[in-house]
């Protein structure tokens, strides 16, 4: 997860105007360094909103995605995160053609990022959390 938080930390104002993609990136695709060294086989929903949570985040990110911070469950930061990444439709064909977009950033600072999965497959991990938040 170390890998992910300096990724984020490297490229996230590249990543402005772009959040739907890093979130279909981050979940759905493999991510290295040039180098080949791993940063993420892919997170679960949870596993980024813990990210998003540990780095603090600013929650007005969401704008991006159509929503108002406040419309968002405020119980904790991470459970913010949490609904905000369910709601985003991450899976979407607006998302895979964001997170293409997402990943040529990421290639031009030096990430070797994977090809989507194909569109109408859901990404890794969504079940399992979707499962957990009771939805």
């Amino acid at each position: 997860m170390d890998r992910v938080h300096e990724l984020l930390m490297e490229v996230g104002n590249e990543a402005r105007g772009n959040f739907l993609g890093l979130l279909n990136v981050l979940i759905g695709r493999h991510i290295e360094k040039a180098d080949h060294t791993p940063v993420s086989t892919g997170l679960t929903w949870r596993q980024l909103a813990a990210i998003l949570k540990k780095l603090s985040w600013d929650k007005d990110w969401v704008r991006e995605l159509g929503f108002d911070p406040s419309e968002l469950a405020v119980r904790d930061r991470g459970h913010f995160w949490f609904a905000a990444i369910k709601r985003a439709e991450v899976d979407s064909p607006q998302a895979f053609q964001a997170g293409d977009r997402m990943a040529a950033i990421l290639n031009k600072a030096g990430y070797i990022v994977s090809r989507a999965p194909h569109p109408h497959s859901p990404l890794p991990g969504a079940e399992e959390d979707a499962d957990e938040d009771g939805s």
